[in-house]
């Protein structure tokens, strides 16, 4: 299995999860996705991510981005940990947990990695846009749970210039200024930045956020 890159094509499958039997793209719709996996159920970083992202789920309704999870546990076993996820993270999960048993959607994916551990997936993320390209993957081991406060962040950059011609400078937060594209000569943007900008070097140019 290649491993997937950057504007590759999500790849389709359809699994069973704990919202139902689901047919990837078609669940997508227009919307964009995360798609993150969890070496196991019952385990405890698993159960403060999942519980975090249950959390936080009105912030990727927001973004018009829907979440999505899974281990290579079943189903039962999934509905179960769930109670268990709701009672300890005070929450209520709303989103759908893939039972990837037979490891189908984690081989798709390239989520084992058998020099870290050949039965269980390692924690990969990815970000799917509305057009079912791979916009970002992130992977993680095992013992260290992720920041999804960064997964949200760097979805609002992913969204942010896939509509605009600008980057988002390091630690970027939603509001702060951005980069103006080097493709964009000084001559055009005041019709592309209204706001203004500031010139720090002909290569480094800051406008406000052109959305804001």
């Amino acid at each position: 299995m290649a491993t997937l890159r950057l504007g590759d094509i999500a790849p389709d499958f359809e699994a069973e999860t704990t919202q139902g039997k689901i047919h990837f793209h078609e669940w997508l719709g227009n919307s964009w996705g995360v798609l993150f996996s969890h070496p196991a159920d019952f385990t405890p970083v698993c159960t403060t991510e999942l519980g975090t992202v249950a959390n936080y789920y009105p912030e990727f309704v927001k973004r018009n981005t829907k979440v999505i999870a899974l281990s290579v546990d079943g189903l039962e076993s999934h509905l179960e940990w769930i109670k268990d996820i709701n009672e300890t993270q005070n929450t209520t999960v709303s989103f759908p947990i893939i039972a990837d048993e037979d490891k189908k959607v984690a081989t798709l994916y390239d989520m084992i990695h058998p020099n870290a551990n050949d039965k269980f997936t390692i924690r990969s993320v990815f970000v799917v846009g509305s057009d079912k390209k791979i916009k970002l993957t992130l992977t993680y081991p095992a013992s260290t749970g992720r920041n999804f406060d960064e997964i949200l962040r760097v979805i609002d950059s992913l969204q942010l210039t896939a509509n605009y011609s600008v980057a988002t400078p390091a630690n970027w937060k939603d509001g702060e200024d951005v980069v103006i594209s080097p493709a964009i000569p000084d001559s055009d943007i005041p019709a592309k930045f209204p706001k203004g900008f500031k010139r720090i070097k002909y290569y480094l140019r800051m406008t406000p956020q052109p959305n804001k």
